[in-house]
């Protein structure tokens, strides 16, 4: 661990004494100098002595992080802000320069931002990646037993989790930035009407029989009847995309058939 990073000073503020206490543990073992708070007063008293500010939303008897958020932006605007909350709510997008999920953003995820917000702290502009982030979340709130493919309107990969990467053959970082249509011109049904179709008009494609994703079905999959489903979405650069999903609803013997 950096210098650097051991002297960047992390107000933690939680009205939570386990949330507070394990989070402040858990920094403090990657090299940063928490600062914990377990109330609006006593954040606000250390303003002036902190790198990065990582507040909870909810602090419970009617007071919320946004608020101590819009305090410090208006008295240290230079100093980074995330807000940590358990549900996604419309009160976000003000002061914060970050917004995580509690229950769905790992501890990875939280070490990642404050690294990446450390470049504010100097004083030099962010730009923070947070596609993958955005992705798989989607991903994740669909299930992990569903093949989950992102795509942009000409077919290229934004996103796909590990189900979809294992079912396709090719590991998970194999796919970003690449054109289906180029890759699997004959593995993958043509579904590039269907990509196009629905990123262009914004309704969505729905398909429950045995054709599943590919043109010739894998082995043991004859028997197999799947949903597939394909709906549009919002990009990161607000470009239309297509979330394309696919899981198995029957599987029938086939001395059954």
């Amino acid at each position: 661990m950096s210098t650097e990073t051991q002297s960047v000073r992390v107000l933690l503020l939680d009205d939570e004494p386990a949330n507070l206490h394990l989070r402040t543990a858990i920094l403090r073992k990657h090299g940063y100098h928490c600062i914990p708070a377990s109330t609006i007063e006593e954040a606000t008293e250390v303003f002036n002595n902190i790198d990065i500010a990582v507040l909870d939303y909810h602090l419970g008897s009617g007071q919320f992080g946004t608020e101590v958020a819009s305090d410090l932006r208006r008295r240290r605007p230079h100093v980074p802000i995330i807000i940590l909350s358990a549900t996604l709510e419309r009160h976000f997008g003000g002061a914060e320069d970050m917004h995580l999920l509690k229950g769905y953003s790992s501890v990875d995820d939280l070490l990642a931002a404050l690294s990446a917000l450390e470049a504010k702290r100097r004083g030099s502009p962010v730009v923070v990646d947070a596609r993958d982030f955005f992705y798989s979340r989607i991903s994740l709130a669909l299930g992990t037993d569903v093949l989950v493919q992102i795509f942009d309107d000409h077919g290229v990969w934004l996103h796909c989790n590990d189900a979809a990467a294992e079912y396709l053959g090719q590991p998970r970082d194999w796919f970003p930035g690449r054109c289906v249509f180029d890759e699997m011109p004959t593995l993958m049904r043509d579904w590039r009407d269907v990509l196009r179709t629905v990123a262009l008009t914004r309704e969505t494609y729905i398909d429950r029989t045995r054709r599943g994703l590919l043109a010739l079905p894998k082995t043991g999959e004859l028997n197999i009847t799947w949903s597939v489903l394909a709906f549009p979405i919002t990009l990161h650069d607000n470009r239309s995309g297509v979330v394309l999903t696919a899981r198995i609803l029957e599987r029938t013997s086939p001395l059954c058939a």
